[in-house]
């Protein structure tokens, strides 16, 4: 059975993302350091056409999160284009260019209907309308026996960890502080009580924290 998989960078004061967020600037005011630890491995160059690398612990951390992956949720906002209907004139495709690295079916959160989008390499972004259920049914569905990730952001992945869909969860915290943004765990109380921590592993760059639902 597919399990869900959300796996999220955060700062050192609990931000995944920085204040004033845009289409020009997704991930806000100093959330691209968020990343730094990410973009210079080689499991993250390589999806993206980039040679070379670093190798260690982040780069094995990031290489497993790759692994096993069928499908992939993810929100609006990181699909991007901007609140309300789709535009047409241009039509967003998405941050990643004409091959995103997903190169699995992606099922996208919004409340404005659109037909499928398939793109170079196998990925085919899907637009889901009728809430966070019906997308992970229809992810696991295509997943083929594979996983499910949650690729964010923030507030698909509340919507996730507070409806107790989220089996495994995995967050790298960096020594960034953002002082303001766009808070992961902004829940309500009560809903850690069903995730215990299997693993941490750290490096300079990143401190990665693994927990699996109990409950």
């Amino acid at each position: 059975m597919a399990r869900l998989r959300l796996g999220l960078t955060m700062s050192l004061d609990g931000y995944v993302a920085g204040p004033h967020q845009s289409t020009d600037n997704p991930l806000g005011e100093g959330g691209g350091g968020l990343h730094d630890w990410a973009f210079a491995v080689r499991s993250f160059r390589a999806p993206h056409g980039l040679r070379g690398g670093e190798t260690g612990i982040d780069d094995d951390v990031l290489a497993e999160s790759l692994e096993n992956v069928g499908a992939t949720v993810m929100g609006r906002n990181m699909f991007g284009g901007g609140p309300g209907p789709w535009s047409e004139d241009p039509p967003w495709r998405g941050w990643w260019g004409d091959d995103p690295p997903f190169h699995t079916p992606v099922f996208v959160l919004t409340h404005h209907p659109r037909e499928p989008l398939e793109m170079e390499g196998g990925t085919i972004f899907h637009f889901v309308t009728d809430g966070i259920e019906a997308a992970l049914e229809r992810a696991a569905d295509a997943a083929g026996g594979k996983d499910v990730t949650l690729g964010g952001g923030a507030e698909a992945a509340r919507q996730y960890l507070a409806a107790g869909l989220i089996d495994d969860m995995e967050v790298h915290v960096v020594p960034v502080l953002l002082g303001s943004g766009e808070r992961l765990f902004d829940l309500p109380a009560g809903w850690q009580d069903s995730y215990e921590r299997t693993r941490l592993v750290a490096s300079p760059a990143a401190a990665h924290f693994r927990y699996r639902r109990i409950g």
